[in-house]
């Protein structure tokens, strides 16, 4: 009776209270971390650091180290939050190394979000660490200047193409320019851009072939609106072609997945309250991408708001919409005749199908589901290609070693086309196909079903 008064008298729940609140203050006091946007204890704790996601991390398996490890990270996170460990260089390089592929979730027994940790990691260095000059100075034009505004993006585009198609981008490669700046691995990654963007098509609908079976809205990207254009309208016929009506929202933006990965999380939640307000102004069955890396941060919009704002509970009702193409594809169901096609094709699994939104056999029913198709599995499909969005241009040497890895799995399939599900990895897979000539083309699936279209 005595330990039970004890426990329920208000005196003695005031004294737990204000003890809990003044560990919680101590706690705050030592932490390196700010109060905002950061790594918590709950979900870091759950790191038992067994070990079992080394090897399937990509840059554990390049170096060996084990601050360059999954666990190794989430250790450092821990240590300064334990104000044991100053957000300096060591820490940066460490978290910038990380292609944030989440190959370590799919893993991990203990289920830990690493990919919501990697980037809250990088939100606190975004708020607490000064980078270099010409770093701050990019950072800022790419992602608070460019990303966000659709008309900057097709104004930059068009001078990148008269780059392109002038003679000058001939020139700089063969005058050894590139190579003095240092730029010429870089460049052999870097995409073509379009003759025609997509943005054109924006605000359209695109009426469904014979029956129709759903209402969809589709999401173009940012930067795939003028690199991957006509990938995007192979998306609308596929889609057409199984009964579906497309509607194009024309005040949809960029995902914010890049600035999101980069710890730029003011301008995500900015990017993503304008794609809520764009596509949830419509009754749809499905909103659709095509980008792999895209889909995995549109279904994670929430973890970008804290619970009691209002933004947390529209962005679930968003995530509740959201598929990637591949994925509603393969849960409708193809009707469309598919003609045959004679290739001998593997699939490499894009980063953030498989292990950031756990999709991997949809793409591959679709893929067999074409007549004529030889489906050979490629060794370690799902290891990181090196692309990992804007990986291949921060860390390029990094990127070309995980590129030579995938294009030697690749070799072992003899096969003629390369699938995937993610624009970024089929630039990764061009350029390892020209780079060490294997002669494959790399499509996305959606293309390879746009091929086997019957006509008609």
């Amino acid at each position: 009776m005595e330990s039970q008064t004890s426990q329920t008298d208000p005196l003695h729940l005031h004294a737990e209270h204000s003890t809990n609140e003044a560990r919680r203050e101590f706690a705050l006091t030592l932490s390196g971390f700010s109060p905002t946007d950061n790594p918590k204890y709950e979900d870091y704790s759950r790191c038992i650091h067994c070990g079992l996601c080394l090897n399937h991390c990509p840059t554990y398996r390049l170096w060996g180290q084990e601050a360059d490890s999954p666990r190794g990270r989430i250790r450092q996170m821990l240590l300064v939050d334990h104000g044991r460990l100053e957000i300096g260089d060591s820490f940066v390089t460490h978290m910038d190394r990380c292609l944030d592929c989440r190959a370590c979730e799919t893993a991990c027994p203990s289920g830990v979000e690493y990919g919501k940790l990697i980037e809250l990691a990088r939100a606190q260095i975004q708020q607490k660490y000064r980078r270099p000059l010409f770093s701050r100075i990019v950072r800022n034009l790419v992602y608070r200047r460019l990303l966000p505004y659709p008309r900057r993006i097709a104004t930059a585009a068009r001078f990148a193409r008269f780059y392109e198609r002038s003679g000058l981008d001939a020139f700089a490669r063969g005058s050894g320019l590139l190579r003095l700046f240092g730029m010429q691995d870089r460049a052999r990654l870097m995409p073509k851009i379009d003759s025609d963007f997509f943005f054109s098509e924006l605000g359209k609908t695109f009426p469904a072939k014979g029956r129709q079976r759903a209402r969809v809205a589709f999401f173009a990207g940012c930067l795939a609106q003028v690199t991957f254009s006509e990938l995007n309208r192979a998306t609308i016929r596929v889609l057409q072609a199984n009964g579906c009506e497309v509607v194009v929202p024309a005040a949809q933006n960029c995902c914010g997945a890049l600035a999101a990965h980069a710890g730029i999380r003011d301008v995500a939640r900015n990017l993503a309250r304008e794609n809520m307000d764009a596509f949830l102004s419509g009754e749809f069955s499905a909103i659709i991408t095509n980008a792999a890396g895209c889909g995995s941060t549109l279904k994670d919009y929430a973890q970008l708001f804290e619970a009691g704002d209002p933004a947390h509970a529209r962005a679930h009702k968003f995530t509740e919409k959201m598929r990637d193409v591949t994925e509603f594809l393969a849960e409708i169901g193809l009707t469309a005749p598919l003609r045959p096609l004679a290739l001998r094709v593997t699939y490499q699994d894009s980063c953030h199908l498989a292990h950031g939104q756990k999709i991997r056999e949809a793409p591959r029913k679709l893929i067999s589901a074409i007549p004529g198709i030889e489906f050979v599995e490629m060794p370690l499909a799902d290891q990181c290609c090196g692309s990992a969005g804007v990986y291949n241009v921060t860390e390029t040497k990094t990127a070309l070693d995980l590129l030579a890895e995938k294009m030697d799995c690749v070799r072992q399939t003899r096969t003629q086309v390369i699938v995937t599900a993610n624009p970024g990895c089929i630039l990764q897979l061009r350029a390892g196909s020209a780079i060490h000539r294997t002669g494959h083309e790399v499509l996305h699936v959606v293309e390879l079903l746009d091929r086997a279209l019957a006509p008609g």
